[in-house]
């Protein structure tokens, strides 16, 4: 793998750039799609996106900054800071940095924040699928040895200094497992987003394809039966935590400091709270209504 894509006369842009910037609109443009199915605008969804995009970038980059000071950016310039094209991202940082951004973005506009949570949620997914893409080609996140038939070697040695990634090692490929669960993740929180509002609309008596808002007796007397807004985000919250967890067991990147009781990475213990709030959020919103189109 290298991490150099192509270059711009001297410039050289990096895999990583590409796939962040792969990931951002892949999830812009399956967003865009699943939000017609809610009867909300695209263009509420992009800009957004937009905030998220900034936030996660922010979050993610200050957490990984300030975790790997002493290593990485103590003895370094200034300006190393703003690198993220050389990789340095913590992915609970963007979430949290996202979710403030976002959450914030919405009450300001007084838009529908789990209904447009939910519409996100699955693209989450799927931008960490390009993301961990991007990890591979950088070398980063790599894995502990192995001599499993499927473990990958790292050969480059601009992977060993960006990352400082074994060369000539055979490892887990934990940047691919991580882009399989997270695509796995992504089509199962778009199949039942997709499904919950087909139930919904059949439910209320609308045609999908015209929009109708003509509702029947029956589907005042008897609520729809469907996930509540904001459910579908939360399943992200519980599944993405159950995934990562998984895939932190294969890791071999993170320094002695960073592991606890000889077995969890920091990202596993950040995991159980998000775990937590998924399952507190999966049961809050249950008590709510699913809430109508408008």
């Amino acid at each position: 793998m290298h991490p150099i894509a192509f270059h711009l006369g001297s410039l050289p842009v990096r895999w990583y750039g590409v796939m962040m910037a792969l990931a951002f609109f892949a999830g812009l443009w399956t967003a865009t799609r699943r939000a017609r199915l809610a009867n909300v605008s695209g263009d509420v969804i992009a800009d957004v996106t937009l905030w998220l995009m900034a936030g996660s970038i922010l979050g993610a980059r200050f957490v990984y900054v300030t975790t790997y000071w002493k290593q990485e950016f103590a003895d370094q310039p200034f300006s190393e800071i703003f690198m993220i094209q050389h990789g340095g991202l913590v992915y609970y940082g963007g979430l949290i940095g996202a979710t403030v951004s976002g959450i914030g973005y919405m009450f300001w506009k007084k838009l529908p924040v789990w209904k447009i949570a939910d519409i996100i949620a699955p693209s989450i997914a799927l931008g960490s699928v390009f993301g961990r893409i991007g990890c591979l080609l950088n070398g980063c996140c790599y894995g502990r040895a192995c001599d499993l038939p499927w473990a990958i070697t790292f050969t480059n040695p601009p992977a060993h200094e960006l990352s400082g990634t074994p060369l000539n090692v055979p490892l887990h490929p934990t940047e691919i497992y991580d882009a399989l669960l997270n695509f796995i993740l992504y089509l199962a929180l778009a199949w039942l987003f997709r499904r919950a509002w087909k139930t919904r609309m059949e439910d209320w008596g609308w045609k999908i394809e015209e929009r109708q808002r003509a509702k029947s007796p029956s589907s005042i007397l008897h609520p729809p039966a469907s996930f509540a807004d904001g459910q579908i985000f939360a399943l992200y919250l519980i599944g993405y935590s159950v995934c990562r967890s998984i895939v932190e067991f294969f890791r071999g990147d993170y320094p002695a400091d960073h592991i606890y009781a000889g077995v969890f990475t920091s990202a596993q213990l950040l995991s159980v709270p998000i775990l937590l709030a998924g399952v507190a959020l999966w049961f809050w919103r249950r008590q709510n209504d699913p809430a109508k189109p408008v």
